[in-house]
């Protein structure tokens, strides 16, 4: 997806805002802005793609910081999901349509993103509206077409943490239907995503045949410096299932196919590159 001209107010938003998470001095605060500035200037253009230029924009915050300042709000929404992961089992395994509804469950976990919309400024607000947004249900639902290509080799892009805890749900149905999976994390701590250490932590491993990274600091997956074994997944897969927004951004300026995006719409740019409402679950497979 090519950056939108709103991109930039929402990246500078998001700049600031993780300057405040981080408690940067105001000193830091005045780099930070300044970086992202001039990376806007040196880089914005219409045929740039939107994640790439947020990967050279948030890398100049966190080197600026020295450290994660999404850090505690990961674990914070970790352990927020993790409250929930039962409901949401129970939700599935009563279901007419199990498979639907674990999509269902682990998409509602991509509200977990925080600084770019006020609704969801902490992980405790999904406890008050899990059930809102459950009932809200697919407004794009291809999950008939994506479950006849999900008992091969599927690879599986997560997104943020807290989401990947209700990735658990979608993983196990993938698994009970002979799909041989990969998992992929990013490769280093960027925004609010999930990492190497989320999955040791939940204890996911067990229900993988492979476990990568995208080896790079990388909003999405860096298509524009493609670690060589990523490639071979992605390239060999029946079936790529990729998270959020940021992996629809990359991942659409390539030609890997077929892949199901499982997201929120959260903002504009996506939801019209896609060709969808904002604010919905989608469920949405490209061939």
């Amino acid at each position: 997806m090519k950056v939108y001209p709103e991109c930039a107010q929402c990246l500078l938003r998001r700049i600031l805002y993780e300057t405040e998470l981080g408690h940067a001095s105001m000193e830091q605060q005045y780099d930070a802005m300044k970086l992202a500035i001039d990376a806007l200037h040196r880089d914005f253009s219409p045929n740039i793609c939107s994640a790439e230029i947020a990967t050279g924009v948030h890398k100049g915050v966190y080197d600026i910081l020295g450290r994660d300042p999404y850090a505690e709000a990961k674990a914070k929404s970790n352990e927020i999901a993790l409250r929930l992961l039962p409901k949401a089992r129970k939700m599935v395994e009563s279901s007419e349509n199990p498979f639907r509804t674990a999509v269902l469950c682990s998409i509602i976990g991509n509200v977990l993103d925080f600084g770019i919309r006020n609704d969801f400024a902490n992980a405790d607000v999904l406890l008050d509206k899990f059930d809102s947004l459950c009932e809200q249900g697919l407004g794009h639902d291809d999950t008939a077409e994506i479950k006849e290509l999900a008992s091969g080799k599927v690879v599986y892009l997560t997104d943020n943490c807290g989401e990947i805890v209700f990735d658990r749900l979608l993983l196990e149905q993938l698994r009970e239907m002979g799909a041989q999976i990969t998992l992929v994390v990013r490769g280093e701590p960027i925004l609010t995503d999930a990492t190497m250490e989320d999955v040791e932590e939940l204890g996911m491993e067990e229900l993988m045949d492979k476990v990568m990274t995208t080896e790079r600091f990388a909003v999405g997956i860096p298509f524009w410096d493609m670690p060589e074994e990523l490639d071979k997944e992605l390239g060999s897969a029946d079936l790529i299932i990729a998270k959020g927004m940021a992996n629809y951004e990359t991942l659409s300026e390539t030609d890997y196919r077929p892949v199901a995006y499982l997201l929120r719409t959260k903002c504009r740019p996506v939801a019209s590159s896609m060709g969808l409402e904002k604010d919905i679950n989608a469920a949405k497979l490209y061939r």
